[in-house]
């Protein structure tokens, strides 16, 4: 007798996604209450946390702009267009600017699947383990990837592979899936040369892919249509620019799950109107909260720059806890695209500025550098002085051996440059079987404790304000 294959990752996170996009703009304690009531506890208590009061109506918009992302996934396929799985290191403007074509993200599945699903997607990360993958590949693209591979799931038409030299293990699953399924994948490869050859070479490489793309897709990509994209795009940074502005004020005004929605549209809907409105409600609401000097603690102990990632199997007892406990969490390496104005005065100049914002995306413009240590060191200690922060902490993550090569070298150069201190964490941002998030709060208290506060109190200073060396 056949038993049907398990559900793939993408249907339940959208179906989940079709709920969240029916809710009320303004949802009531009660309203809220009567709809998590409906959910597993795993996935009440994440989404519990995400629309806590003090950001609940941005957390709808954000949410629904995912689900809006989803679901229109959903309707293009039905309209016979190509779905391209991209990586999180891909900006996914220039797929919007197709008629055809439609972007779909592995890293934002995966960690929709271990925040919003009942066993938060371990079973996904099973099926590429049962399939003979290796256990040190990365969890945050295989836990989706697994699901295709493993499940009924929602099949690509095509993959892009931008992480060569930046995510060397991201590039592999994502070659592995476009063979095992027998799909096209077209390659971005980063130089490893930050001169202005280097750059050089690197454009030719993005104009190469769009070319690729275009008969692949059977469509031109038009100075319109890109236009129209790259004025959105410039919304968004315009947008993201303010939002990084208002980090730098003490106590912190912007929500610290803010980092995680920051990188949410970046990854996804970034050149649409949907990224846009979420973004400026982003604004609103720490433009607000620092009118109002509001602060969810008694008061800001600690701002914490994350050298890496975050952590994302334990929103409440991460985001939350953290700002509930005055840590303030300024962004992390996955912020750090520092996004730039395209100009948008032609095709050419506007694809010339795309290939810019892909040279920029966080870990190719980090671990994909000339010299990885000396690239990364940069921009933290860069991020570290602009957003006045006392202390920075390294995720290291399991798959990430590369990484683990720069974080004492990173530690040291902190140090001895701007008197920071650094924690280095171990663990697995989306899985918890690796570092309990109990253990993760444990280190996060007695480092912010032991070794932050107490430096400050031997300065005589208070928490430093933006400007300060």
């Amino acid at each position: 007798m056949k038993t049907s294959a398990p559900v793939g990752l993408f249907d339940r996170v959208s179906s989940m996604l079709e709920i969240i996009d029916r809710l009320p703009d303004d949802m009531s304690d009660e309203e809220l209450e009567g709809v998590l009531g409906m959910l597993p506890a795993d996935v009440r208590q994440s989404m519990g946390a995400i629309f806590a009061p003090r950001v609940r109506k941005t957390s709808i918009t954000f949410m629904k702009m995912i689900a809006g992302w989803l679901l229109g996934a959903r309707r293009a396929r039905l309209e016979g267009k190509k779905i391209i799985i991209v990586p999180f290191n891909f900006p996914p403007e220039l797929i919007h600017a197709f008629d055809t074509m439609y972007p779909i993200t592995s890293e934002i599945l995966s960690t929709l699947g271990v925040m919003g699903l009942e066993g938060q997607g371990e079973r996904y990360w099973d099926m590429a383990m049962g399939l003979g993958l290796p256990d040190h590949m990365c969890s945050s693209n295989t836990i989706e990837l697994g699901s295709i591979l493993g499940s009924e799931d929602f099949k690509p038409n095509a993959i892009i592979s931008a992480a060569p030299g930046g995510c060397d293990v991201n590039a592999k699953i994502h070659e592995f899936v476009s063979h095992y399924l027998d799909i096209p994948q077209f390659i971005l490869e980063k130089p490893v040369d930050d001169s202005v050859r280097g750059r050089e070479q690197y454009s030719k490489y993005y104009r190469k892919l769009v070319a690729d793309l275009e008969d692949f897709a059977g469509e031109e990509l038009t100075e319109a249509k890109l236009r129209r994209v790259a004025e959105k795009a410039n919304e968004c940074t315009e947008l993201c620019l303010e939002l990084w502005d208002l980090h730098k004020a003490v106590p912190c005004p912007v929500p610290n799950i803010f980092s995680l929605f920051t990188y949410g549209v970046r990854f996804a809907m970034w050149g649409t109107d949907e990224a846009v409105g979420t973004l400026q409600e982003m604004v609103d609401l720490s433009k607000k909260r620092l009118e109002e000097k509001a602060y969810p603690a008694e008061k800001e102990v600690a701002r914490c720059v994350w050298a890496y990632t975050s952590y994302y199997f334990d929103v409440p007892n991460f985001f939350n806890w953290m700002e509930e406990n005055g840590f303030t969490h300024l962004g992390d390496g996955l912020d750090f695209f520092f996004p730039q104005y395209v100009d948008t005065s032609s095709r050419d100049t506007i694809i010339e500025g795309m290939a810019e914002s892909a040279w920029n995306m966080p870990m190719t413009r980090q671990v994909g550098g000339e010299s990885m240590s000396v690239s990364w060191m940069e921009d933290v200690i860069y991020a570290c002085r602009e957003l006045g922060a006392n202390c920075a902490i390294f995720c290291g993550h399991h798959s990430c051996k590369q990484t683990w090569s720069v974080a004492s070298i990173l530690r040291t150069e902190l140090m001895k440059r701007t008197g920071i201190p650094m924690l280095v964490l171990q663990g697995d941002a989306w899985i918890k079987r690796m570092t309990p998030m109990s253990v993760v709060q444990d280190e996060i208290n007695e480092f912010i404790r032991n070794v932050v506060t107490r430096k400050r109190r031997g300065r005589g200073r208070g928490v430093r304000t933006t400007g300060e060396a």
